[in-house]
């Protein structure tokens, strides 16, 4: 069973850092598509508040999977969010920008927390507000040449997934880029995909990852 860190500053023991993100999914449908994931190695789903009843799907995932996965929301762009994923039984945040409110409310609560940032000042400002995990966001519009030369800035202790258009087909150059893990959407799930074309679509990205190491 992987050990679930408290420390929002690195990435969970036992747990490839490949965060399944479900945009769009239902609650009526989340424990199946999360069991396909969860079979096929994915140990981390993200469930974007921008989705039907969210909160709803975040805590029957964390119901059923939390002892195995680690579940939460993405578009997380308030405190007032982080509380309400928190309530839920959520304990990962991911956000498409950088709000220091957002990382240290989820820092205070022992919440896994990954920022997202375009910039090395908004890298910086997500680190000094207790951020140890980086999301580049949009990753595709960046490049890995783009993370390349964060990397020589960054603090070492700091892991940087690209999220946004990485996925097992383009996932090599991100690797030789320092890209510590990724976050997939698209290529794994969209709106209506049935639990056994995400179970297909996990394995072939856990094989890419694991290949890429």
């Amino acid at each position: 069973m992987p050990v679930m860190s408290t420390s929002p500053q690195r990435w969970p023991d036992g747990i490839l850092p490949l965060v399944a993100i479900l945009r769009g999914i239902r609650p009526e449908e989340v424990l199946q598509v999360g069991a396909a994931l969860e079979e096929a190695g994915i140990g981390a789903i993200e469930v974007p508040l921008n989705s039907p009843s969210p909160l709803e799907s975040i805590s029957r995932l964390a119901k059923s999977l939390g002892d195995r996965c680690l579940c939460g929301a993405g578009t997380v762009l308030t405190p007032a969010d982080v509380d309400a994923v928190h309530a839920a039984g959520g304990r990962l945040v991911v956000t498409p920008n950088t709000v220091p409110a957002v990382i240290e409310r989820a820092a205070a609560l022992g919440m896994t927390v990954m920022p997202g940032f375009a910039t090395a000042t908004e890298a910086f400002a997500a680190i000094g507000a207790g951020a140890g995990l980086l999301k580049l966001f949009p990753a595709a519009s960046y490049g890995p040449g783009h993370l390349k030369a964060l990397r020589e800035v960054l603090p070492r202790s700091v892991e940087v997934f690209a999220v946004g258009g990485v996925g097992a087909a383009n996932l090599a150059p991100w690797r030789q880029a320092g890209c510590a893990g990724l976050g997939v959407g698209g290529d794994l799930y969209r709106a209506g995909h049935p639990a056994g074309e995400v179970h297909r679509r996990a394995l072939a990205l856990v094989a890419a990852w694991r290949a890429s190491q």
